[in-house]
This record gives C-alpha cells, sequence and structure tokens, in this order.
C-alpha cells in the first residue's frame, strides 16, 4: 500500500477534523437554540383595555399591536392582586399573594420559593432583569444580573433593556424580565409627552369629563407609548442577533390604571391584564378566551422550556392554548385585595361570564390608592361631589358603607357598574361562585385577621397619617401557614 504524501496527509486530516469541529458545532448550536428563550415585558399600572389590539383606538401602541396580531392575545388574563409587589411577586414564584407571606404593598418573601427565573437559573438559562424590581431580596438569587436603580434604567425603567441583551452569556439561553416603571405617577420626563390629544379622548363614565380629567388619561397613555416604543426597540434587537423566531414574549402588567375605582379594585379595570404571547416557533397566532391566572404563567413558562415545575407552584400550565386557543383552561380565577396604602380584605371568584367580590371591610370607602387620589381625575371627583353632582358609577369611590358582597354579570356589564347580588335570577350563580371561594380560601389557608394594617393615608386626598407609618397588623395567611400550602383549584379538570 503506498504511503500518502506528509502534505497531503496532512491535509486530508485537517480537512477531516474541520468537517467534525463544524458538524459539532453545528448539532451543539441546534441543541442550544432548541431550548426557547422567554421574555417577559410587565408594564406598571395598566389596564387590560389600554392597548390598542384591545380596542382602545386612542392609546399608540403599534409595536404590541404587531406582536399581538403574529401572536395570541388572551382576552380573559386575571391578576392575583391589582397591587405593585404583590402581584409581581405572585406571578414570579406562581403563588397567591397570601400564600407568599408578601400579601401588602411593600412586603417581601421569607420563604425561599421556587421561581421563574431560579428554575431556569438552575437549568442552564442565562437570567437577568433590567427595570423596576420590588419583589424583595429572596428572588434576586434567581438572576446573574439586575438593573435595578432608576438613575440607570431611566424614568421610564426601559433604558437598560437592549444593553442586558447585549451583555447576555450568549452561549445559553436567556430569560429575562424587563420592568417598566411606565406608566405609574407621577408622570415624568418623557420624549412622548404630547402624543395623545385630550380632545380625542373617551373617558370612562367613572371619571369626570372635563379638560382635567382628559389631560390627567393623555399624560397616562403618553407612557404606555415610551412603554411600546422601546419593546419595539427590543424586538429589533432580538431580530438583529438572529433570536427571534424562537424567543417566546409575554406581554403584562401588575395591576390597573392609576386612577380612581381601577388601580386595587377588584372590578376589570383592576384585576384584569391585558396579556400577548409572541412565540413563532412555538404558538399559533390567534385569540383565547380561556381563562387564565397570573399565577399559572410561572408554571407555563417552565413547561415551555421542558424544565420541571416547582411544588410550590399554584397555578398550571396553559400552554395547552399555545397550539389551540379555543380551549378552556380554568372554571374559576381568584384574587385578593389586602393592604395597599389603606386597610383592605376584599377577596374575588370570577368565570369568564361573572365576578363574585366578598368585602371584609365594608365599613370603608373603596377609593383607591394614596398615587390616585393625589391625581386631578380624583380632584375633579371630589369638588363636583361636594356639589352632590356625581353620577352613581362617579360616587362609588366616595360609597361608604360599602356592600359586603357584590356580584356582576360581565357579559351585559363590562364596567362592573351594576351590582345584581340581590337579583333573583342570580341566586344559584351567588352561591355557586361563594362557595367555590370559600373552598379556595380555606384550602389555600387564607384567612380574615382582626388586627390588619390600618390606614397610613387619608382616604379623602392620600395625605400620610404619621402615627400609623410603618406600623403593620397581621398579615393574611400568617396565622395559617399559608407559606407552607400548596393547594391549587380552579381548573377545568
Amino acid at each position: 500500500m503506498k504511503r500518502l504524501k506528509p502534505s497531503f496527509a496532512f491535509f486530508v486530516l485537517t480537512y477531516f477534523a474541520f468537517q467534525v469541529t463544524a458538524y459539532t458545532q453545528e448539532l451543539g448550536g441546534a441543541q442550544k437554540n432548541e431550548a426557547p428563550n422567554i421574555l417577559v415585558f410587565i408594564a406598571d399600572d395598566v389596564s387590560w383595555n389600554d392597548f390598542g389590539c384591545y380596542g382602545n383606538t386612542f392609546v399608540d401602541t403599534p409595536n404590541i399591536d404587531a406582536l399581538a396580531a403574529n401572536g395570541m392575545r388572551f382576552d380573559n388574563a386575571i391578576l392575583t392582586a391589582s397591587s405593585c409587589s404583590p402581584s409581581r411577586i405572585s406571578i414570579m414564584t406562581g403563588r397567591y399573594p397570601h400564600n407568599t407571606g408578601a400579601a401588602e404593598l411593600h412586603t417581601e418573601p421569607k420563604v425561599d420559593f421556587g421561581s421563574i427565573a431560579s428554575s431556569l437559573k438552575a437549568n442552564g438559562y442565562y437570567t437577568g432583569q433590567a427595570g423596576k424590581w420590588h419583589m424583595g431580596n429572596l428572588l434576586r438569587k434567581g438572576f446573574d444580573k439586575i438593573y435595578e436603580k432608576r438613575q440607570v434604567n431611566g424614568d421610564g425603567g426601559e433604558d437598560m433593556w437592549i444593553p442586558s441583551i447585549e451583555e447576555r452569556d450568549k452561549n445559553k439561553p436567556f430569560f429575562f424580565w424587563f420592568a417598566a416603571y411606565d406608566a405609574h405617577r407621577t408622570w415624568g420626563e418623557n420624549n412622548f409627552s404630547n402624543t395623545h390629544k385630550i380632545g380625542q379622548i373617551d373617558v370612562p363614565p367613572t371619571l369626570i369629563d372635563n379638560d382635567s380629567t382628559r389631560t390627567d388619561l393623555a399624560q397616562y397613555y403618553d407612557e404606555i407609548k415610551r412603554f411600546d416604543h422601546h419593546i419595539g426597540k427590543v424586538v429589533e434587537s432580538l431580530k438583529a442577533q438572529g433570536v427571534y423566531e424562537n424567543t417566546l414574549i409575554i406581554i403584562m402588567a401588575d395591576n390597573g390604571r392609576p386612577f380612581p375605582r381601577d388601580k386595587t379594585r377588584m372590578y376589570d379595570s383592576g384585576m384584569k391584564t391585558p396579556f400577548i404571547a409572541h412565540w413563532p416557533k412555538g404558538l399559533v397566532k390567534g385569540t383565547s378566551k380561556g381563562l387564565i391566572s397570573s399565577v399559572d404563567l410561572a408554571p407555563t413558562i417552565l413547561d415551555a422550556c421542558n424544565v420541571a415545575i416547582p411544588e410550590s407552584f399554584q397555578g398550571k400550565s396553559f400552554k395547552k392554548l399555545f397550539s389551540d386557543p379555543s380551549k378552556n383552561f380554568r372554571n374559576y380565577a381568584f384574587a385578593e385585595h389586602n393592604w395597599h396604602d389603606h386597610e383592605a380584605h376584599e377577596r374575588m371568584a370570577r368565570t369568564k361570564d361573572f365576578i363574585y367580590i366578598l368585602n371584609s371591610r365594608p365599613q370603608f370607602q373603596n377609593q383607591g390608592p394614596a398615587d390616585a387620589l393625589n391625581s386631578s381625575s380624583f380632584r375633579s371627583l371630589q369638588r363636583q361631589n361636594k356639589n352632590n353632582g356625581l353620577t352613581r358609577a362617579q360616587y362609588d369611590v366616595f360609597l361608604a358603607p360599602r356592600p359586603s358582597e357584590e356580584l356582576y354579570f360581565v357579559k351585559k356589564d363590562s364596567l362592573q357598574l351594576d351590582n345584581v347580588i340581590n337579583y333573583k335570577e342570580y341566586n344559584a350563580v351567588q352561591n355557586k361562585l361563594k362557595n367555590e371561594l370559600q373552598k379556595w380560601m380555606e384550602e389555600t389557608g387564607d384567612g380574615i385577621p382582626e388586627h390588619l394594617t390600618k390606614d397610613w393615608y387619608t382616604r379623602d386626598g392620600g395625605k400620610k397619617i404619621e402615627q400609623n407609618l410603618n406600623v403593620r397588623g397581621e398579615m393574611p395567611g400568617n396565622r395559617t401557614g399559608a407559606e407552607h400550602l400548596n393547594a391549587r383549584s380552579g381548573f377545568d379538570d
């Protein structure tokens, strides 16, 4: 047998080694790209129908609308709390607020639950956060990199979104939690100010239709425009890096708009969130009418990533809706209103058609949080109330005592203005929802403490009550050890 000449042998061996290396890299790249990337955009204080894709003809949200048109819009996504930190912690941990030990605003978990971030990080994901944090210390360990300082993230909280993506470990799939300050009060410096003109605004019947309210709403929409703009920039970056097709993008909010009768309230304007999912490789285009809860997002993301779901998650994956949005998912969604500037204890059970609310503090007005009470919209309501000039819908924020039970037929009453709790034709619905709510409360260890946290601010204008500041009462769920319960309920099993 003839020997190959050294130069030719070297060429053959080098070529063979190159081909093997190329094949290995190609295979490894395919394996790396197989795991989907996850990106959650979460707005601060934006109601479900304040994006164009949900029928709002006034707000300018072209980037969000495009993702909705080419992805999946969810029309019945319900939060577990219309309050910033309880809602965000609930989303991240897949647990109800009273089961996290952080049911009230500005509190944090003391138990190291599994989270979306920690589960993905443990399974080879790069995890990053930029923007508003407000979730306490224990959840930080799930992230490789956190940008939370407002001076770094900018007034709207979005300035570090693009740098976060560019600085990531590109050898790993990624999970990013991009949390805006938009559209939280007060309205700050914004390049999109005056984008929306007050003459074209549709003022909800719960507010006074005057220039002061219209200006307030226009500035709110300007902040949503900024949120939308930065989402568009991130999408451009994902496309430029070749990772757009295999990135599951979620767009949602933590609670409703910061106006009277919206934020902190159990109605859809407070508790229902816009929810858009976009993933070219992983879901079909469409609209889902199925009822989902924000507590279900954590298990859904892990399911999409083929990562084991922790036992601590109380939600359930709705990944099946990605391939068939016509399917049902939940029979019931549950939510809670605990202290957020003011003493409160409300619970809600919701179906696609009805909302049932149990109020354990009916003696108080339910006017909304302190930031809403410092708004020009609230002051307009106050002025007109002095002249007894409010409609029933507008007067709702001043009503005291309130009904201890409320029932609304959502299909006929989208704003929840007509409480049908005493209508005989709805007695069976009322009893069913009341029973389901009580069952959920028992299973999840939810109680009604006698000594709740008192008001830190006045209810007629949001002024500080110095003797109450930083004084906490009993946290809902504390006496029953709710932090250690993992009960699940409300699904179409």
